[in-house]
């Protein structure tokens, strides 16, 4: 199977950390997001404690949070040592309702409206990221205006190409994320900030992109940034007390796609860290690190229940199923690649080429194309792999759908995390 907490069982049936699939779409409904607890939990413990490993006791992994923020997730983190990558107020306000210790926070965001900023204040957050001028001279003056001085981050740009799909490269000198380091304006940036006398100025991050298979450019980035550091110790005396390399390792979607070693990532980035602070002669920095999508992806999975088949002869077949683009634009966005299957006949022989299209008036509304399947029957469960990331969090009420429920597969049961939204939560706002 694509990942170790998949198996099928005597009944021909996909299972996840053990639970029949079949079995849960019956008394849950569909759609339905299945998450494997214990598999989020190990994720996340395997970032703790390679990073205190490797990068020492003050090196923190900061879940981010915009992969799929939810109370539960925010608890997991909590539970296991974990820090917390936020974006917007929304996610701070359910952290903070999951009772997230919020100093453990990094507030990003290219656009902070002054209502982020003083909400974030207010709720005690860790750390802004700052990403421009603008924002850091808000912050300033909000800071100056609530008699708080908060710890800031400046957000830049190595410019690193990570061999990766476009919509997902946030590193580079062009993006929108980020100041450039290569155009001198970080230098720039970083002497303005330290004149500020509202703000700390902690330390810098960067975050190269996403989906990315590859330690090589962590290592380039790592050596860029320290690099960036030494700079700036020379030219402005500045002593960097914390280093964010943000995050971005890949997961397997497809066979094909390795799995990627933790620990051994971490390893070697932070061999190539220690190496270039000795070699430039400044003082150690704290690491913090992002992982997202490596966290919570492969622990995932979302199961439809089938409605009918279409066969144009000549051209191609169709699988419709009572989901779609509302649960998972992804593949409608970027073309994102999945594993799908037949989560009811699943040994059956696999004889029907198809494309997997939901249930919404759009004709991009399609889950994946080309799928190797049995010929489903309506009523047959089919089942998307590793739908953890960006799949929830991207979700909508297109078409008036409501989003799904979500349920976790845990040592003692299952249980309800995020329940299925009703008509009336659609219409909640409506006057």
């Amino acid at each position: 199977m694509l990942h170790t907490n998949l198996s099928v069982n005597e009944n021909n049936h996909l299972t996840i950390a053990g639970a029949d699939t079949v079995s849960l779409a019956r008394e849950y409904g569909t759609p339905l997001m299945v998450l494997d607890e214990e598999r989020i939990k190990s994720n996340m413990l395997a970032y703790v404690s390679a990073m205190k490993k490797h990068f020492g006791d003050n090196a923190t992994p900061f879940y981010a949070s915009k992969a799929f923020s939810c109370k539960y997730l925010y608890r997991l983190a909590s539970e296991t040592g974990m820090g917390i990558d936020i974006v917007s107020s929304g996610e701070l306000y359910t952290a903070k309702a999951a009772g997230f210790d919020l100093s453990l926070s990094c507030f990003h965001g290219n656009n902070k409206t002054d209502a982020d900023i003083v909400y974030a204040l207010e709720n005690g957050v860790g750390h802004f990221v700052v990403d421009n001028l603008s924002e850091l001279d808000r912050i300033d003056e909000i800071a100056a205006e609530m008699g708080k001085t908060p710890s800031v981050l400046l957000r830049l740009s190595p410019g690193i190409d990570p061999h990766t799909f476009a919509a997902v490269v946030t590193g580079s000198v062009d993006c929108k994320f980020g100041i450039a380091i290569e155009t001198s304006q970080a230098e720039e940036a970083l002497r303005y900030a330290l004149t500020k006398k509202n703000i700390s100025v902690d330390g810098i991050h960067a975050h190269i992109g996403s989906q990315i298979f590859d330690v090589e450019p962590f290592c380039d980035e790592a050596k860029i940034m320290v690099g960036f550091l030494s700079d700036m110790k020379k030219k402005l005396c500045f002593d960097c007390k914390i280093l964010n390399l943000g995050g971005g390792f890949g997961v397997k979607y497809v066979e094909g796609q390795p799995n990627i070693n933790v620990e051994s990532f971490i390893s070697e980035i932070a061999k190539y860290v220690k190496n270039e602070v000795e070699k430039c002669g400044i003082s150690y920095p704290k690491i913090y690190m992002e992982p997202g999508r490596s966290i919570v992806a492969d622990t995932c999975l979302t199961l439809y229940t089938v409605g009918g088949t279409k066969e144009i002869p000549g051209f191609k077949n169709y699988v419709s199923v009572d989901g779609g683009m509302s649960d998972n634009p992804r593949y409608a966005l970027y073309g994102s690649e999945y594993t799908v299957c037949l989560a009811s006949r699943m040994a059956d022989e696999k004889s029907f080429t198809c494309t997997v299209a939901g249930r919404c008036c759009e004709s991009g509304d399609l889950i994946q194309e080309n799928v190797l399947l049995p010929k489903p029957n309506r009523g047959d469960i089919l089942a998307v792999l590793v739908t953890g990331a960006y799949n929830y969090s991207m979700a909508s009420n297109y078409n008036r759908i409501p989003r799904p429920a979500v349920v976790a597969v845990t040592k003692d049961g299952v249980k309800t995390v995020i329940r299925r939204e009703s008509f009336e939560d659609i219409i909640k706002n409506d006057l």
